[in-house]
């Protein structure tokens, strides 16, 4: 039986009186896109500290390809092929686009001479479009180049499992779609990817499972139709209203990306 990617058991942090992660249990099977959403204040961010050993569990184990990775500390779980963006994005800023990311390299990625960090770094910067930046400092780039910039980061470190924490904050519709394009450009590297939204509709045409936290705990866990009719989350979540439109907005974005691989293959052919 193949490990899954990532196995959480109980996974708990409590700050004080304040459970912030409560009890998560989940298993994220190889190469699959998960949408991790909520409320702003559910936990999300939370869950991934824990994941990559920012914060320390209170109580549970994670599991990385079936290999215990509870006590290790975050320069270790990258090694081992987690990797994460930050929700606010700080590049050095004093630093080259180039340099920012070969310290992603040589940090995580174990590139052992700064001429394989050098050609990892270009190699990430040309596959998110930042090549012709490779010379500016990381301060003289748009926030959508920013994000552009953490992903690079994270990629040279040579991830088998990513996570994504609100990459498309601050974005507007057209960079929001060039995003996504890139996120399924990842996925297709066979880079298992967890996306952290609090805006649903953002993911709905990239996932095909969708989880629900709600006061640290899982609230909903499946496919994005199922979820999106879950009563309980309608109530503590979309409301009836929206969960309706979302479920829509889901049906659309399908049948859109459908489309797309559709026009792809025909191109390819």
């Amino acid at each position: 039986m193949t490990e899954p990617a990532l196995r959480l058991e109980g996974l708990t942090r409590r700050f004080g009186g304040v459970t912030a992660v409560d009890n998560v249990s989940v298993s994220i099977p190889k190469g699959e896109i998960v949408g991790l959403v909520g409320p702003n204040g559910a936990g999300k961010t939370t869950l991934v500290n824990l994941v990559t050993g920012f914060v320390p569990k209170t109580a549970g184990q994670v599991f990385f390809e079936g290999t215990d990775v509870t006590r290790l500390p975050p320069h270790q779980i990258a090694r081992n092929g987690i990797a994460r963006t930050f929700q606010i994005v700080q590049p050095f800023a004093e630093m080259t686009v180039l340099e920012n990311v070969m310290a992603g390299a040589l940090f995580a990625g174990q590139r052992g001479t700064m001429k394989e960090a050098k050609d990892k770094a270009r190699h990430y910067l040309q596959f998110v479009g930042l090549d012709r930046f490779t010379d500016h400092s990381a301060s003289e780039l748009s926030l959508a180049d920013r994000k552009r910039l953490e992903l690079a980061k994270s990629l040279a470190m040579e991830p088998r499992l990513l996570f994504l924490d609100e990459v498309n904050a601050g974005l507007n519709s057209s960079e929001i779609d060039n995003a996504l394009e890139l996120i399924r450009k990842v996925s297709r590297m066979g880079v298992t990817i967890i996306i952290i939204e609090h805006v649903l509709r953002i993911v709905l045409s990239l996932v095909k499972r969708l989880i629900v936290l709600h006061h640290g705990a899982m609230l909903s866990d499946g496919p994005p139709a199922e979820v999106l009719n879950d009563a309980a989350v309608i109530k503590a979540y979309l409301g009836t209203k929206f969960g309706k439109r979302h479920e829509a907005e889901f049906h659309q974005q399908q049948e859109k990306y459908q489309q797309e691989l559709k026009s792809d293959r025909g191109t390819n052919e």
